[in-house]
């Protein structure tokens, strides 16, 4: 199912437009459900009196939701780097608001920080002193030896410092990179003196990263860690006002979403804002093919039935509504307690309780 409809691939169905006479429910259900494009401006959008898209998927600080545990995960981030913590570890679930996060932290930076962000970072040692010199535009290729390629770094490094800056390196989806490639990073902290801060780290991944700093070969990494969070799940009022937020930001001045088919996203996404996302954008579309001007919990409900998503604190399965036939209903079900999380904040060593 596609999550987005266009005004031109309408046009090339021979459907009429938004405002004119009204759309059959099976005509507007087959247009909205059988189109595989996309586009920036969204046929909903119009319908629901939107500037745009209110639930992208991709991470927007534009959008940015500060609950309580992301303001608590954005000020351990400037913690760290007001104390010139050597190592920061910020670690959440997929899809709980870490890249948003970096994002609005590179936007909203101090001239005085150099900052280099490394994604997706892996491989053998030497390739990542390779990936950190072209993300701070200092690219000098693979045919250059590891000890000129970690002078060149060194010498930059300090080059930074003379200038009035100190430089950041971020490593987003850091689960990914191996103990030898974190030991490396270690090394690379040595650099640091008591009075000569030349390089501060922040790593960025999903919970496996804590497993991989525990680790009992991990023991010298660990005590570099000076600054450590685990983003959860948003409780269930804040992703009321979450939900609120964006479609405000969208354009929106009227309720869209009734209180029930909020609690019953809070339900289905664990609080996450990623799954909230997709879960809205695809109730819109389906609101839109019905000819709905409000999103009741129904209509999520029919969402989490297609996309096959947990729901914490169903008692039973539901009924299916709306075009027989359309939607197929498959439910995992789950207490409320295995999913409940809390943010933590850490400083020195321990473990991120969840």
């Amino acid at each position: 199912m596609a999550t987005s409809v266009s005004v031109e691939v309408l046009k090339n169905l021979d459907i009429p437009a938004v405002g004119s006479a009204p759309f059959q429910v099976q005509e507007r259900a087959a247009a909205a459900r059988s189109s595989t494009a996309s586009s920036t401006f969204l046929i909903y959008s119009e319908y629901f009196g939107l500037r745009g898209r209110p639930f992208s998927l991709l991470p927007d600080p534009d959008f940015l939701f500060w609950s309580a545990i992301h303001t608590r995960a954005y000020a351990m981030l400037e913690y760290g780097l007001a104390t010139f913590a050597p190592i920061t570890v910020i670690t959440g679930e997929i899809g709980a608001g870490k890249t948003t996060l970096i994002r609005h932290l590179l936007r909203a930076a101090p001239q005085d920080l150099r900052i280099g962000v490394i994604s997706n970072a892996h491989s053998r040692r030497g390739a990542l002193l390779n990936w950190i010199l072209a993300a701070l535009g200092r690219d000098v290729g693979d045919r250059v030896s590891y000890v000129k390629r970690f002078s060149l770094f060194e010498a930059f490094l300090r080059s930074q410092r003379d200038e009035g800056r100190h430089t950041v390196l971020i490593f987003d989806e850091a689960q990914n990179m191996s103990e030898q490639m974190l030991e490396e990073l270690r090394c690379f902290s040595n650099m640091n003196g008591e009075s000569n801060e030349l390089l501060q780290l922040v790593l960025v991944g999903q919970p496996e990263l804590n497993q991989i700093i525990e680790r009992k070969k991990m023991v010298q990494f660990a005590q570099r860690v000076s600054a450590q969070f685990h983003l959860s799940g948003m409780p269930r009022d804040a992703v009321r006002d979450y939900i609120a937020h964006r479609l405000r930001i969208a354009g929106a001045n009227r309720e869209i979403f009734t209180p029930a088919a909020c609690d019953l996203v809070y339900s289905a996404s664990r609080g996450l804002p990623r799954v909230i996302n997709q879960i809205c954008d695809y109730a819109l579309v389906y609101a839109f093919a019905d000819n709905l001007q409000v999103v009741d919990a129904g209509l999520v409900r029919q969402v989490v039935q297609d996309k096959k998503i947990q729901l914490m604190d169903s008692p039973s399965p539901p009924q299916n509504r709306g075009l027989e036939g359309d939607r197929v209903s498959v439910f995992k079900w789950a207490s409320e307690q295995d999913f409940e999380g809390q943010g933590s904040i850490q400083t020195s060593s321990g473990d991120p309780s969840e």
